[in-house]
């Protein structure tokens, strides 16, 4: 299948509108939570809190003996939730930094997970077939009562965003403040923490326990290189999140063997590499190109300070000695000097080049700044 006939599919095809609608409300959702992870600098939540749902997932099937997506999802909601506290509980309550508790945390649980899985499928239940895939994703088995719950979550999430709007955003910027003002900035950092953790159990069956940390943190990430605004951050965030998935899907659709998830994880990355480069503000291009043009505008200045001192050692700014001396000058090159005569700080007349009134006046403004 084709990029064009898939888009032309799209709208008619059930399967391929439930998973492209699944797969654009969830990196909506992760895109606008994924922004106060990065900024709380607490990157490494989603991958600690994605890894804690596994035993979850497993000890609900264990407890059920059933594959109901839903029944899977809530244990392993359970087991997020109590991963992220733990990671609160040891950041507050010992000396270890968030990191330290992230990494034990992500580790103890992914492990006992995966030895969960391991006795799963060494018993004789003919249900346990499948359970892998919460490991890595598998967008196909997503139907519309699954797309109605992540719409819910993220309709949800958009109305407590607008409810505690200016307590998300001083708490993030300055928790001490927020203190002070008297908000409970316990509950607020909690309300975060499980929006998070609903994100991420939302996106096991779509992208997997493995990439999920990516579909989370990516958006954000691209997002921050373009703005200064908090607000602008998340919406360009849920877009990106949203462009992902729906690309992602579309490329896996168009071509055999290729696995939704990592395939959306790749289009949000390369969201992140384009970002990196060619924001104006923060990309590496145009930072290369302020760079290079403030070193010529120093060889500007340099050069204009020094005719400026010429000038004040010659009684008339424009006397033809001055370029004699001019040419001694090791910063001297044409090219310079003729950035300066397009800027009408000097002049050239038969091959000599002296100051103009403006030219003197500039040069003059940029000693004054020195001294």
């Amino acid at each position: 299948m084709e990029l064009k006939e898939y888009f032309s599919l799209v709208f008619s095809d059930y399967t391929l509108r439930t998973i492209t609608l699944g797969t654009a409300i969830l990196g909506a959702l992760c895109g606008m939570l994924g922004s106060f992870a990065v900024l709380r600098k607490q990157s490494l939540l989603g991958d600690a809190i994605s890894h804690a749902a596994l035993p979850g997932i497993a000890i609900a099937f264990i407890i059920t003996g059933t594959k109901d997506s839903n029944v899977l999802l809530i244990g392993a909601l359970i087991s997020g939730l109590i991963g992220a506290f733990w990671i609160r509980g040891i950041t507050s309550k010992t000396h270890l930094k968030s990191d330290t508790a992230l990494g034990l945390v992500l580790s103890l649980f992914f492990g006992f997970g995966m030895l969960l899985l391991t006795f799963i499928q060494k018993q004789p239940n003919a249900n346990q077939a499948g359970l892998d895939k919460y490991l890595f994703g598998q967008a196909a088995t997503l139907i519309e009562r699954d797309v109605w719950l992540m719409a819910s979550i993220t309709g949800i999430c958009l109305i407590v965003l607008l409810l505690f709007w200016k307590e998300f955003k001083i708490l993030l910027f300055d928790a001490e403040y927020t203190k002070t003002l008297g908000f409970n900035t316990n509950f607020i950092d909690i309300l975060i923490t499980v929006f998070i953790v609903l994100a991420i159990v939302m996106g096991l069956q779509t992208v997997g326990v493995v990439l999920m940390s990516a579909m989370l943190l990516a958006p954000a990430a691209a997002a921050r290189q373009w703005t200064n605004s908090l607000g602008v951050m998340v919406f360009l965030a849920a877009i990106f999140g949203a462009f992902s998935g729906v690309l992602g899907t579309a490329i896996s659709a168009s071509e055999n063997n290729l696995s939704t998830g990592p395939v959306i994880v790749l289009v949000a990355s390369v969201f992140v590499v384009f970002s990196f480069v060619f924001s104006p503000k923060r990309g590496l291009l145009f930072k290369q190109i302020r760079i290079i043009k403030n070193r010529r505008d120093l060889v500007l200045h340099k050069t204009l300070a020094f005719m400026h001192t010429i000038a004040k050692t010659h009684g008339d700014i424009s006397h033809p000695h001055t370029i004699k001396i001019l040419n001694n000058f090791h910063g001297f090159t044409k090219k310079t000097l003729q950035k300066l005569a397009d800027k009408n700080y000097i002049k050239i007349e038969n091959n000599m080049w002296s100051l103009t009134e403006e030219g003197f006046e500039k040069a003059s403004n940029l000693y004054n700044q020195q001294t």
